[in-house]
């Protein structure tokens, strides 16, 4: 499938997936339809606990109170199952729900597949309106948007 394309609707879903808070894991499932209302970040990463993948969302982690008072909430999604996500969590201090898409569903309706490695390293800011306000899809794996980079965008939809 293509790139959603900014302007247009964000491609809907539910996944399984976790997060650790106060080393207590919590699995729910997650709609993105039911975020309707908030802005909604959508970091998809190759892999749990590989050195690029921990400094991207290490770095969103850093950033998350800022996302937070902007009313904005952040979900990793990679095709690693939830208790991948648990020991990456927990390694890291991630506090944000990790999402797990092992069909690989999601990765194609946003068509961030790539052959050979998994997924593209991409970040799909989503407006309280479904539509897709800002992108980036890396062409190879190893660079990402600063969080700086995100939050600005985020702080444009907050206006």
């Amino acid at each position: 499938m293509s790139i959603p394309e900014i302007g247009g609707p964000a491609p809907t879903f539910s996944l399984p997936g976790m997060i650790v808070r106060d080393g207590v894991r919590t699995d729910d499932q997650y709609d993105l339809g039911s975020e309707i209302g908030r802005t909604t970040v959508l970091a998809f990463y190759p892999g749990d606990a590989t050195a690029v993948c921990t400094a991207q969302l290490c770095s969103y982690q850093a950033e998350l109170d800022g996302f937070g008072d902007l009313g904005a909430v952040v979900w990793g999604i990679s095709p690693q199952a939830l208790d991948s996500h648990e020991s990456f969590a927990r390694g890291s201090s991630l506090t944000f729900p990790l999402l797990s898409d092992t069909a690989g569903s999601v990765i194609s309706a946003y068509g961030v597949r790539a052959p050979g490695i998994g997924l593209r390293r991409s970040v799909f800011v989503i407006g309280p309106d479904g539509i897709v306000r800002w992108r980036h899809v890396g062409l190879v794996g190893l660079r990402f948007p600063k969080a700086e980079t995100i939050r600005e965008q985020i702080e444009l939809l907050v206006g």
